[in-house]
């Protein structure tokens, strides 16, 4: 429970960085077909705690939109990122006044029906400049700069319905720009109206919620746009430096929002609330932690402690000094004179000490007040310099499309090691959260994220896969493997299949996801599907070296899983008719063969011999397979003649071979395409022992090392996801 409920608080605006989950699920579903209902487990982790409410009023219902870049509106540097955070309601609308209504009706059209409204004009058509930087945009829609031209240009020639277009395509590409959020706030501001532009503001909140400069400009615009004279103008504010703090206010760098919340309720005059920030303050490792330590101290002497510490502080903090002193107690204080009683019905407050003694007590009160609260400013300390050398190194804290040094990547791993050895779950997710700001194009720190989730928020692990998949890296593999493993592993098979689909479809032709979708039938019984999905990945590659690769696949599944080796030899003779000079063919045929029982299938293997030095294999391989003939007759042969017969036939290949490795010295040398190179995957046969041992070590080896032939890398994911049993 306590884990659960840490961790909820603390992905509560950063679990959620792409606002409903219904958004996140519906840009998935636009970019792929999906039967998955929106919310579901991932709405349910938005509840877990105060971290993740959705902020400021009209932000909650509002999609999800994100993007990186740079303050300038150039891809250039940005600071301040960050999460996103919750707040205040909006009241409930008020009944309508007598006044309102008694107020005369709008007219009205027959039968009490509104009149009807003539159509909305529809907007100018776009200049053709729009047009092309747009389709230059839309045609490679990773060209950062390409972006940056279109964004520029409308807002130059302050084109509003071109900016929305523009910047709204953008963001879903590269959410994580918080100085692209602020230029489309304000150009909305000077174009359409506040409201827009506040929602502008949220939705950019809802991306990225860690962006201090993004919170700091909505509050911001709440302060000039809401009626101060209005009491829940008041409340807004405050609710919206609130959402702030529960989204960004553990940010080692967020000393400048902490700075205006004190400001703006010391500019109000409430000194106790500035008091219970500097409380809240004092223990949260930030950059400038001795500053504010002074500046608290300043807060203090200066205040009477009456002004600054609530009734429930001030008498603990006078009951402490009495009773510290009661070894030597005050003298009785004199009697007042006749005449200067308090008036009837008015009391001193409990525990006030007389009038004389008061002003004595200022200065013990101060004392004690700032004693309090240096421990708590010594531990604060204690924890800034344990993370002061990484922050230090942390020198890009925003996004940007160009690639991080290797120190600042190594200073990344380095530091999220050392908070997760802390201990701290809200911190650590803060810590990951900032990181992916950084970090959002490098698939190695999404993937430590949720396995950091994991174990311990099963909705946050699957939210911060969507946020992967689905913004920034949806053309990785890798972080689309892990999440369809681990969709499987929580039993949604369907979402699994769903993931493994859309992802192919995006990114055809990978071998490993094709093999990953194999793996997922088979293991949950539906091998003719299993068997469907190669059948057409062999004949999409018909004629290529993959298209052989799917072949052997197929008939390995059909000989061990189906037991039916006839069905799995006519699969790999029908594939060696279309490329007889594979030797993985040749190899996994006659590794087949043998597996079988030596005795009644001899004939089978002998053919697959005789296939193979008929072939137009390379001499090296040829040779090979000749020599394993003659130890499989010797092992396992049936008959003398057979075994003499492939001896005689041996020497004769072993002659050639002498012969033509002469010839070079004699000037000739044999074709490129007809040597054998130490890497040649034919040369694998010479691993193929017919006497003991590995009964399949050819094809061992050949999978462990011949993928690379066909661009298929090592399943590292499921080390994580399947135990090895």
């Amino acid at each position: 429970m306590v884990v659960a409920a840490a961790v909820g608080a603390a992905l509560a605006a950063r679990a959620r960085l792409y606002g409903s989950p219904a958004a996140v699920t519906a840009l998935r579903r636009r970019r792929c077909g999906s039967s998955r209902p929106p919310g579901g487990a991932l709405a349910e982790e938005v509840a877990l705690s105060r971290h993740i409410r959705a902020p400021i009023g009209a932000m909650a219902a509002e999609g999800p939109e994100e993007g990186p870049g740079g303050p300038d509106g150039t891809g250039g540097a940005m600071e301040g990122d960050g999460d996103g955070a919750p707040s205040a309601e909006p009241p409930p609308p008020a009944p309508p006044s007598p006044e309102a209504a008694a107020a005369p009706r709008p007219p009205q059209g027959l039968n009490g029906a509104p009149p009807a409204e003539p159509p909305p004009e529809e907007p100018p058509p776009l200049p053709p400049e729009f047009q092309r930087l747009w389709g230059a945009a839309q045609g490679n829609p990773h060209d950062f700069s390409a972006w940056t031209e279109l964004l520029a240009y409308v807002e130059q020639e302050e084109l509003l319905e071109g900016a929305r277009r523009a910047f709204d395509a953008f963001f879903q590409r590269y959410p994580y720009c918080y100085g692209y959020w602020r230029k489309y706030a304000e150009l909305e501001r000077r174009l359409g109206s506040a409201r827009s532009a506040q929602q502008v503001l949220e939705r950019g909140l809802q991306s990225i919620p860690l962006s201090l400069e993004l919170w700091l400009s909505y509050i911001g615009h709440l302060q000039s746009s809401l009626d101060p004279a209005q009491p829940e103008s008041t409340q807004r504010v405050r609710g919206a430096f609130e959402a702030a703090l529960a989204a960004a206010g553990m940010d080692f760098r967020s000393d400048k929002l902490w700075e205006s919340y004190l400001e703006w309720e010391r500019e109000r005059g409430d000194l106790r609330a500035v008091t219970a920030i500097y409380d809240r303050l004092l223990s949260m490792p930030t950059q400038l932690y001795s500053h504010h330590w002074e500046r608290f101290k300043e807060h203090v002497l200066q205040h009477p402690p009456g002004a600054i510490l609530s009734p429930e502080e001030l008498l603990w903090v006078r009951s402490k000094l009495g009773s510290s002193s009661g070894s030597d107690p005050a003298p009785a204080p004199k009697a007042p004179p006749e005449g200067s009683e308090a008036p009837p019905g008015e009391e001193p407050p409990p525990g006030a000490p007389p009038e004389g003694q008061e002003d004595l007590d200022q200065e013990k009160i101060r004392e004690l007040v700032i004693s309090m609260r240096q421990q708590i400013y010594t531990q604060n300390e204690a924890e800034v310099s344990k993370r002061w050398n990484f922050e230090d190194g942390i020198k890009r804290p925003y996004f940007h499309v160009k690639p991080l040094e290797r120190a600042q990547l190594r200073n990344w791993r380095e530091y999220l090691d050392f908070e997760v050895a802390a201990g701290s779950q809200e911190r650590s997710i803060v810590l990951f959260e900032r990181c992916l700001i950084a970090c959002a194009l490098y698939e190695e720190f999404w993937v430590k994220y949720t396995r950091y989730l994991e174990s311990r928020t099963v909705p946050g692990a699957r939210s911060v896969f969507q946020r992967a998949c689905g913004f920034h890296l949806p053309r990785k593999p890798n972080i689309h493997l892990l999440w369809a493993a681990f969709e499987e592993k929580q039993g949604n098979i369907e979402e699994a299949r769903r993931i493994l689909r859309c992802f192919e479809a995006a990114v055809p032709g990978l071998a490993m996801v094709r093999l990953r979708r194999v793996s997922l039938e088979r293991r949950h019984g539906r091998v003719a599907e299993a068997e469907a999905l190669l059948l057409e990945a062999m004949r999409a590659n018909e004629g290529l070296p993959l298209g052989s690769f799917y072949a052997v696949k197929l008939a390995r599944q059909v000989c061990k899983v189906q037991k039916n080796l006839g069905k799995a030899r006519k699969v790999l003779v029908e594939a060696l008719e279309k490329d007889p000079d594979n030797a993985r063919l040749h190899a996994n045929l006659l590794e087949m063969e043998f597996g079988a029982d030596v005795g009644q299938n001899e004939g089978n293997t002998m053919s697959c011999f005789e296939r193979a030095l008929r072939s137009p294999l390379p001499d090296e391989a040829k040779l090979l397979f000749s020599q394993r003939r003659v130890e499989f007759l010797e092992d396992f042969g049936s008959s003398i003649h057979s075994l003499l017969k492939a001896y005689d036939e041996h020497q004769k290949i072993l002659k050639a071979h002498a012969t033509r490795k002469r010839a070079p010295e004699n000037g000739s040398e044999e074709p490129d395409d007809k040597r054998l190179r130490p890497d040649d995957p034919s040369g694998l046969l010479g691993s193929l022992n017919f006497s003991g041992g590995d009964p399949n070590p050819s094809y061992n080896y050949w999978y462990q090392h011949g993928y690379g032939t066909y661009g298929y890398q090592s399943p590292w994911g499921y080390s994580h996801y399947y135990g090895q049993s």
